[in-house]
């Protein structure tokens, strides 16, 4: 009762602070560490609730600054390792911080260790690294206004989409697309995937050609949400509503290349076995894949009616394979439930790849079924899908790097259990 009620005194007097941009709370835990106002700051802008259930955490770039209220000194753990220094007790309160970096380009976890107990904690932290950020001097591209599509192959179905297009794009010359599942989390340009900057700051650096984004969201029938039906059912049904209802209204908008070897398809959980689907039933209209925490499971499975996305690991090992360049990404704390296993598929799925020498990456970490991972790191995987990329070509045939030919096959190992 004591440490709360001051915990609630200080986020009194913080009362009158104002919660401050990220960049001036790292400031002031630089200069003036010992002040009130950085106290109060403090609470302010992380949250009584948040800094007392030992989840506040802000951060810009590498620069991190956690906050937690306790009764003794806590012990930070980042991604399991102790944080090097000591955690600092703010002046007048239980209230303790830490300001440190994290390793941009990735998500990270954390919790704390206080009187031998563990304390509060969070997963899939982002970490931003340079070019997800705006850039001074670049130049932004432009999101449309919200589209509408009424199906016809998914009859009654309505759709709501969004198009962007980057500053560079010249109606002369023919743009690449990628096409995004679940795209009105896309479209806002201060949202948690930071597409629109990263895709202005990469155009820029010349490290991925210019593209246009059709921003898709799944759609409806009257009241009838059809995301999983749209996402999660491994048949062309979906790649052809692409291919013969959406994109022919982008075609007479703008001028976009019609070669697979210019486009590429992306998105997460549902979204990123969808996109995955698309290429593999229709590898002459994308042949680049970002599948994000894929759901490689059996959600829309029908015994002995339809197949399902757990069989995918076993198709890509024995079926014609596909000339696609794949993008994988997932962590060990992602969903398990009755439709499979999240963590497991993703690993079956880039072991598949692998042995069929597939050109892919997967990249594997801590996190649970959140985006975190994938938006920190969409700089590397779009310049690594998008890498050696020719505008005066229209086909390539994709071979597996040497160095991931050099490379085991991924292997499993229980860490929870005794």
């Amino acid at each position: 009762m004591r440490t709360t009620a001051i915990l609630t005194l200080v986020a009194a007097a913080a009362g009158a602070a104002e919660k401050l941009p990220v960049s001036q709370l790292l400031q002031m835990a630089r200069s003036q560490p010992n002040s009130a106002a950085f106290r109060d700051a403090v609470v302010a802008t992380l949250g009584e609730a948040a800094i007392h259930k030992g989840e506040a955490v802000a951060g810009e770039g590498p620069d991190f600054l956690w906050a937690v209220e306790s009764e003794t000194a806590p012990v930070l753990y980042i991604d399991d390792q102790a944080a090097p220094g000591k955690m600092r007790r703010l002046n007048g309160s239980r209230i303790w911080v830490h300001l440190g970096q994290l390793k941009t380009g990735a998500a990270h976890r954390f919790h704390y260790l206080a009187g031998g107990a563990r304390l509060g904690g969070r997963n899939d932290i982002p970490a931003y690294g340079p070019d997800s950020y705006l850039k001074p001097g670049v130049p932004e591209g432009k999101v449309s206004e919200k589209l509408l599509h009424t199906s016809r192959i998914y009859d009654g179905m309505t759709s709501e989409y969004w198009i962007y297009v980057p500053a560079q794009y010249d109606p002369a010359k023919p743009a690449c697309l990628m096409v995004w599942q679940d795209g009105q989390g896309f479209a806002d340009l201060n949202g948690a995937s930071r597409l629109q900057n990263v895709t202005d700051n990469l155009i820029h650096q010349k490290k991925i050609p210019v593209m246009i984004h059709v921003l898709i969201a799944p759609g409806r029938v009257g009241e009838r949400a059809m995301r999983s039906i749209l996402y999660d059912t491994v048949d062309d049904r979906y790649p052809r509503f692409l291919r013969d209802e959406i994109l022919p209204e982008v075609y007479q908008k703008y001028n976009i290349r019609r070669d697979s070897y210019s486009r590429g398809i992306a998105g997460q959980s549902s979204g990123g076995i969808c996109s995955f689907n698309a290429a593999w039933q229709q590898p002459d209209q994308f042949s680049r894949v970002l599948s994000r925490i894929g759901s490689y499971t059996s959600i829309q499975w029908k015994p002995n009616q339809l197949d399902g996305g757990q069989s995918y690991p076993n198709k890509v090992r024995k079926e014609p394979k596909r000339n696609i360049r794949v993008w994988l990404d997932d962590g060990s704390e992602d969903l398990e439930n009755n439709h499979g296993s999240w963590p497991l598929q993703n690993i079956q799925m880039a072991n598949s790849l692998k042995m069929r020498q597939y050109d892919f990456r997967f990249s594997f970490g801590g996190g649970t079924h959140s985006t975190a991972h994938g938006n920190a790191e969409l700089p590397e995987a779009l310049t690594w899908l998008w890498r050696d990329y020719d505008p005066a070509k229209t086909e390539q045939i994709y071979e597996q790097e040497a160095a991931e030919r050099a490379k085991p096959l991924f292997r499993v190992r229980i860490y929870n259990r005794e």
